[in-house]
């Protein structure tokens, strides 16, 4: 369950409560009787990134330099036959 602070603006009380998502707003200060107003905070998490995929974290070496590799032998390997065809 989280957690909310609150502040009144008769008798500048702060206070923070546990409260359910289900559950109302307080809006009486328990000091005073004043109105109370909910304090947001600074969110403690920053995500940094293009995207947030499990491939994300990964170095450069992954299947593309396997693919160009297997693109270059095939490439080679046809043009043996080619000049093999070529002299016969």
């Amino acid at each position: 369950m989280p957690t909310y602070s609150y502040a009144c603006t008769v008798c500048e009380n702060k206070f923070d409560i546990v409260q359910a998502f289900s559950d109302d707003s307080l809006t009486v200060c328990p000091e005073c009787g004043g109105k109370l107003r909910k304090l947001f905070n600074s969110v403690g998490v920053v995500f940094k990134g293009s995207g947030f995929y499990r491939t994300d974290s990964r170095s450069g070496s992954g299947s593309l330099p396997a693919a160009s590799s297997s693109e270059s032998s095939s490439s080679s390997s046809s043009s043996s036959s080619d000049s093999g065809a070529a002299s016969a």
